[in-house]
């Protein structure tokens, strides 16, 4: 078996914090600014995904045979792609091993609990691998921008979640957190799209709106969000999402990078014979086929 070479770079010990938030210098994004380079072709996005999708299915097969336990969050912008990343990383996977969590808004019942309990119920399991699409941080972020909740539970939020983090970290959870960063003008290009295309209405929601005019509250609030909860155990990875493409397949790298995997010989498959008709006799029904129908 043949380990994937890792080429995650981290020079934070466990334990320390990072004084400085990764946006100024984005942990897996190649360029300076991906939206200012060459947009890539589909030719050459479909090349490499389809590489990439062929690992990530040894990978799977890795995290079932170790029984390894990945959490993966999904954070940034409106219309900064997360949604089209999280589906070119699951869409050649199976779903029960790859499991994408959407939490909807909290009930009354969960806004009486702990804020992080409804969320360690999806925790993944030995061999799973648990995405969430928006996860805890919805506190540090939407909740706190569009006032939610009040600035004395963002601070307590801020203060725990490196904490909790690293109870998670400790209890052999793989945890990798991405920030998807978009610019103005893309952002604002996207959800027009969304408005004006009938196959995307279903993505542009009210608080997309209502968020839309608050680009620097949002700003201010990922700045303190980076800055508290940038650790060495469970460190935030920024990427530049102008160009989706690019983007994905370095979400996609880094994760391959960042799991520990070898990969699996396949076992040899030989299809068995298949049963005689013996006194089996075709039924009289008439199945209503629906390619058949005028």
């Amino acid at each position: 078996m043949k380990a994937r070479k890792n080429n995650r770079k981290n020079s934070h010990e466990p334990g320390s914090r990072r004084s400085h938030p990764p946006a100024a210098g984005p942990a897996v994004a190649g360029a300076a600014d991906a939206g200012m380079a060459e947009p890539m072709t589909r030719k050459a996005y479909d090349k490499a995904l389809n590489k990439l999708h062929v690992e990530l299915v040894q990978l799977q097969q890795w995290v079932v045979r170790k029984g390894l336990k990945v959490c993966i969050v999904f954070e940034g912008r409106d219309g900064a792609g997360k949604g089209g990343a999280i589906k070119a990383l699951t869409e050649r996977v199976s779903p029960r091993v790859f499991r994408v969590v959407a939490l909807p808004a909290p009930t009354e019942r969960e806004k009486s609990q702990m804020y992080i309990q409804r969320y360690i119920s999806h925790l993944p399991a030995a061999g799973e691998v648990v995405i969430f699409d928006r996860s805890w941080y919805n506190r540090a972020g939407v909740e706190r921008v569009m006032g939610f909740c009040t600035e004395e539970q963002v601070e307590g939020f801020l203060k725990a979640a490196p904490v909790v983090e690293k109870a998670f970290v400790a209890s052999g959870i793989i945890l990798l957190k991405y920030w998807l960063e978009v610019s103005p003008e893309e952002q604002t290009r996207r959800l027009k799209d969304r408005f004006e295309d009938g196959r995307k209405l279903w993505k542009l929601t009210p608080m997309d709106l209502k968020s839309y005019s608050r680009w620097y509250d949002y700003s201010r609030a990922r700045d303190a969000m980076f800055e508290a909860t940038d650790t060495g155990w469970a460190p935030w990875h920024a990427v530049h999402s102008n160009d989706k493409k690019k983007a994905r397949l370095a979400i996609l790298r880094h994760i391959l990078d960042s799991v520990p995997y070898q990969k699996m010989e396949p076992e040899k498959i030989v299809l068995p014979h298949r049963q005689k008709r013996g006194d089996y006799v075709d039924s009289k029904y008439s199945v209503k086929f629906i390619n058949d129908a005028n």
